[in-house]
């Protein structure tokens, strides 16, 4: 088989950059080693900024989001006792971001590339890449018993944090950031209507952090800080709604509808990113260079943004025969990245308790939510990088 691009993950990110790829006559062949049940079983966040909007819009893709999603244009803190509205769509001259979830956006992605008749492979083992430091790279996989090999001019991983694209890439070459958080949050997905429709509430307590979250007007997610070596038995539903409500202000704990949980579970936090993100024919997209904590619902955007730059480049290889665009890749999708992970790491650390954050720590938290939510050009900061930050 032989292809321009061969994309290794059909995630969001692989499957963003096949529809970019064909939409410019760029031919890509998507390999995956997971089926698609897998692949959309995967619970992910679903805050999208106009950026991965327009995205979206842009392949013909974004009919979903424009009738489900869900317009936020502010956000809530609750400290102290008290909840204070960021006005973000003000603060950021107009610009929100959308809820709509992880799920439905890789649903609407498979449903457009099958539609086009583009090659995917599904359930493909023993994924390899090879020869990505010269100018012929290959991927072998096997399927339905036979191997197969993959000639191409690119690959593109996109195959997440545990993939197999970056631990290719020969030891030395590669330089790993990494800060792992020692708390996790226990989420929960309910079919409950949000406690607040248009907006994402972040709590800081004295008995650690909260989000109230939505995946629709009639399903929502919460979650609430948790020990890292908890035990998602050890929360039943009651227990989870009950600690839920303490950490919020009087009126939205009141203001609450409970049900019975169709999903829980617990994910730890870490910050990760890998330099570079290009290995001569072999380029680095998503979670497979970099992870976010999930405060500042950054990690799908961030995909989106990646792909965006590496589609441009790849594109203008082709179509002008230059280099210019592939060669800095790393350097501008790197630079967007790492301001994604300063406000994650920033908000993650205002929100949450932490081992060192009782009495004085606490109150240090207050005093800068108290400043931010009081000082225009602390909120609007806040705003600015929420919706997300210029591609430029």
């Amino acid at each position: 088989m032989r292809t321009q691009i061969a994309i290794i993950g059909a995630g969001p990110a692989g499957l963003l950059l096949g529809a970019l790829l064909h939409k410019a006559g760029v031919d890509a062949v998507i390999i995956e080693r997971q089926s698609p049940d897998y692949v959309l079983g995967r619970i992910r966040a679903g805050i999208l900024e106009q950026t991965t909007v327009d995205l979206l819009n842009e392949i013909g893709v974004g009919a979903g989001v424009q009738a489900e999603g869900i317009v936020h244009h502010s956000i809530e803190l609750v400290f102290a006792g008290a909840r204070h509205c960021i006005d973000v769509q003000g603060l950021s001259g107009g610009k929100v971001v959308t809820a709509y979830g992880q799920t439905e956006v890789t649903r609407d992605l498979m449903d457009a590339r099958i539609a086009a008749g583009l090659p995917t492979v599904y359930e493909a083992r023993n994924v390899s890449i090879h020869d990505f430091d010269g100018s012929k790279p290959r991927v072998t996989y096997q399927k339905d018993g036979q191997n197969v090999e993959v000639a191409c001019d690119f690959i593109a991983g996109c195959d997440g944090f545990h993939g197999v694209c970056r631990a290719s890439v020969p030891k030395g070459s590669i330089t790993d950031y990494e800060k792992v958080y020692p708390f996790g949050w226990l989420g929960v997905l309910a079919d409950v209507p949000p406690v607040s429709p248009h907006a994402i509430v972040y709590g800081n307590s004295a008995r650690g952090f909260s989000l109230c979250s939505m995946r629709s007007l009639t399903r929502s997610r919460y979650y609430v800080q948790c020990p890292i070596d908890d035990k998602v038995q050890a929360w039943s539903d009651q227990r989870f709604w009950d600690e839920l409500r303490r950490r919020l202000d009087p009126a939205l704990a009141d203001a609450i509808i409970t049900g019975p949980s169709i999903e829980k579970s617990i994910a730890p936090l870490r910050s990760f990113v890998a330099e570079p993100m290009r290995f001569g024919s072999l380029f680095l997209a998503g979670d497979a260079a970099h992870i976010v904590p999930p405060t500042g619902a950054k990690g799908l955007n961030l995909a989106a943004s990646d792909v965006k730059y590496l589609s441009s480049a790849l594109i203008k290889f082709y179509r002008e025969k230059s280099s210019e665009g592939i060669d800095t890749y790393s350097q501008r999708a790197l630079r967007r990245v790492w301001k994604a992970e300063r406000f994650s790491w920033w908000l993650t650390s205002l929100m949450h308790r932490f081992p060192d954050s009782e009495g004085f720590g606490q109150k240090m938290q207050e005093a800068e939510l108290d400043y931010l939510v009081h000082s225009q050009a602390a909120s609007t900061t806040l705003a600015e990088n929420y919706v997300g930050l210029s591609l430029s």
